[in-house]
């Protein structure tokens, strides 16, 4: 069980994020190697894509049990939705000492959490010699090549789909409290008495000043990134699984297409997550203006609907539509 004692400041700087190399991070746990169920197509490929491409750290530093990934593999979020440039860079700009810290403990363990130690691999030790600052470099050129291999061509869809996790968390906050929140996001979290706890082989209990939070497609269950280094800069991050994992948007069918055009149909299909009129733009190779045309005709009929998001207006199909379209 991981404990984290937050006061009332405390929670009121905790913050929800969307973060790239937190979905890559996850996959290199145990959980990536055997994904739930549910989870999305590109997740269960991911693992594979690892082993194959030429990515040796990475692939050394992958779980296949217990153990524990390094933490500068995927850095705290700066803010509410970082782009993938922006972590990577943090990544390749991390303080020699600090990547040579959390070496230290993937090797030492830390007894008195639960987390065992162990042996480094041959190409962790080899770049480990050459310094902190090597690994970090090497470790960011290799998350980009993983990136680009097995993430890049879906993120689109899964970043719409984490924000709008956070959305939903914004309304719960708005209407529950922090407590109704943090109870609200996995039966493995629980929030009492100025205390969260999070289910978990590992034993640790913390003050902490605030928390981030992180939703995931990847996660098969909760996990807290608790700093090894214990310096008192880095703030615990919990990423917790999304609970609605909608599927892929599926080609539409024959019917549909007579029924609405197909024009209309493809966009129908695609909104099983949300999405703006300049994504579905993008995917589908039409203009805004048209997208825009068609949305209208599609919120009309009751088959979409539509609501702000920050500064866009995120579209996605209504219960009648999903029948229509022939998916949950």
């Amino acid at each position: 069980m991981i404990e984290l004692t937050v006061d009332a400041t405390g929670l009121a700087r905790s913050r929800f994020a969307v973060s790239p190399l937190s979905e890559v991070a996850a996959t290199l746990l145990p959980w990536g190697l055997c994904p739930g169920s549910e989870a999305d197509p590109w997740v269960r490929r991911a693992r594979r894509v690892l082993r194959r491409a030429p990515l040796p750290l990475l692939s050394e530093l992958a779980l296949d049990s217990g153990g524990y990934v390094p933490d500068f593999l995927s850095p705290h979020p700066s803010g509410p939705s970082p782009t993938i440039e922006e972590e990577l860079e943090r990544v390749r700009s991390t303080p020699p000492e600090r990547v040579v810290g959390e070496l230290e403990a993937l090797r030492d363990g830390r007894p008195c959490s639960g987390l065992a130690g162990s042996e480094l691999p041959p190409e962790v030790r080899r770049a480990m010699a050459r310094g902190g600052g090597y690994v970090a470099r090497q470790a960011a050129q290799e998350l980009r090549r993983y990136w680009d291999l097995a993430f890049a061509p879906h993120w689109e869809d899964a970043k719409a789909a984490l924000e709008s996790e956070v959305d939903r968390c914004a309304g719960v906050l708005a209407r529950r409290g922090a407590a109704g929140l943090f109870n609200s996001l996995h039966p493995g979290i629980r929030w009492a008495d100025g205390t969260l706890r999070v289910d978990s082989r590992f034993t640790v209990e913390l003050v902490v000043p605030l928390v981030v939070v992180v939703p995931s497609l990847v996660a098969a269950g909760p996990g807290v990134s608790v700093d090894p280094v214990r310096d008192g800069q880095r703030p615990p991050m919990v990423a917790y699984p999304v609970r609605d994992r909608a599927t892929a948007p599926t080609a539409s069918t024959t019917e549909l297409a007579r029924l609405l055009g197909p024009t209309r149909a493809g966009l129908l299909a695609a909104l099983a997550r949300p999405a703006s009129t300049a994504q579905l733009a993008a995917r589908h190779f039409l203009s805004p203006a048209t997208v825009s045309y068609h949305l209208g005709v599609l919120h009309r009929a009751g088959l979409v609907a539509r609501a702000r998001s920050g500064r866009a207006v995120l579209y996605r199909r209504t219960p009648a539509g999903s029948r229509l379209a022939g998916s949950r």
